[in-house]
Formats: C-alpha cells, sequence, structure tokens
C-alpha cells in the first residue's frame, strides 16, 4: 500500500471511527489524521493499523483503539501550550499525537524495549518535543514537573498519588481507574487548589494494569 493510500485510509478511520462518535476537537481530528499511525505498529500488522481495534506489538503489549486515543486526548482540552505528561508509551503512537496538541510531551514506559522502539520511531517521525523516559510510570516523571495534563493509558486501583502531586493547579489527569481485569472507569481529574480536585467519570474502559510502586505492584505488564 503506498503513501497516498495510507493517508485516504487515515483520513477514512478519523471520519468513521473517530469523528461519528462524537469526537470533534479540530485539533485532535487534524492530529490523528495526520500522525502515520502505520509507522507504530509492527511490520507483520501494517495492513490492519486502522482496524477499529487494538493491535498487538512487541512485549506482549498493545496499540490502543484509534478512537481511544482521540478521546483520551480530546479530555485533556489542550489548547497548545502545555507540558504533558503520558504514562505507558508503548509504541509510541498516542505521545506523537500529543507532540502535535501540545508544546512539551514526557512519556513513561516501564518496558525497555518498547522505549527504545518508541523513542527511534517518534525521531524518524521527528517528534523533537517529545521526549521517552525508561521508568516506573506510576511514580510519573517529577524532573518536568508540573504538567498542566497527565493521562495514563494502564489501570490502577486508584489515581497515583505521585501523579496527583505532579500535576499543576488547573491541570487535568485522564486515567482508567478501577479493577485489575474486568470493570474499570476512565476519569478526569481536574486539579483546582492544593488540596482541591474534582473526579469526573468519562466512560467505561478496559486497560491493560498500571505496574509499579503505586500501581498493581512490580511485576512485568
Amino acid at each position: 500500500m503506498n503513501h497516498a493510500d495510507m493517508g485516504a485510509r487515515r483520513h477514512e478511520m478519523v471520519a468513521t471511527q473517530i469523528e461519528a462518535r462524537g469526537v470533534s476537537e479540530p485539533r485532535v481530528l487534524a492530529a490523528m489524521r495526520a500522525v502515520p499511525r502505520e509507522d507504530f505498529v509492527e511490520p507483520d500488522w501494517r495492513g490492519h493499523a486502522f482496524d477499529d481495534n487494538p493491535l498487538p506489538i512487541a512485549a506482549g503489549q498493545t496499540i490502543s483503539q484509534p478512537y481511544i486515543v482521540a478521546f483520551m486526548a480530546e479530555a485533556l482540552q489542550l489548547q497548545g501550550s502545555e507540558r504533558v505528561l503520558e504514562i505507558g508509551t508503548g509504541s509510541g503512537y498516542a505521545a506523537a499525537v500529543l507532540g502535535r496538541l501540545a508544546k512539551e510531551v514526557h512519556t513513561v514506559e516501564c518496558i525497555a524495549v518498547l522505549a527504545e522502539t518508541a523513542a527511534a520511531t517518534l525521531a524518524a517521525q521527528g517528534a523533537h518535543n517529545v521526549h521517552v523516559h525508561h521508568a516506573d510510570g506510576s511514580l510519573g516523571w517529577p524532573a518536568a514537573a508540573p504538567y498542566d495534563a497527565i493521562v495514563v493509558t494502564a489501570a490502577g486501583p486508584v489515581v497515583p498519588a505521585a501523579l496527583k502531586a505532579q500535576l499543576a493547579m488547573g491541570g487535568r489527569l485522564v486515567m482508567p481507574v478501577g479493577a485489575r481485569e474486568g470493570h474499570q472507569r476512565l476519569v478526569r481529574v481536574t486539579r483546582s487548589g492544593a488540596h482541591d480536585e474534582r473526579e469526573e467519570t468519562l466512560m467505561d474502559v478496559r486497560f491493560v494494569p498500571l505496574t509499579g510502586a503505586q500501581g498493581w505492584g512490580r511485576e512485568r505488564r
């Protein structure tokens, strides 16, 4: 499939899977059209890059469904000047989308091979405002805090205290919360003061578990 065909399929993906389901922020839709999702999937799965479901990547992990990536990006309410923290880099696809929506993105991945591969792919894409770190994501990335927005792509029992502490005043945190396997809620936490926050449920979801010191333990994801 050539470059033009891939571009046409991306536009169709956005129209039928994302915009048709209610994601309407123009900057989010433009980013989803622009980022070549096919470059972030395994070579054997490139023909399925625009399917309406997650796809397998290295280390037994997955690249999220396009709609979920767009929905979570829109929920962050980015205007373009923000510093964003992403927990769970995976292939780097969502980080590439966020890089088009924010001034600076720090993304943390606990699996070394994924962090290395994502960093290389993002560099090849020219996403120079996206910085990949290999670390325990449940602890965030304090070196660049505070963040105007934080997004977590794995589910924890609660929102980690470390992440709340790294959220700027007025900042938004979007994360799945709930059982390790089974029912989870995608929540948005908005920090309105030093000790004040508002939590809202956005939808029911199913994500892999967040591991680490403030997740479900240190075992492999």
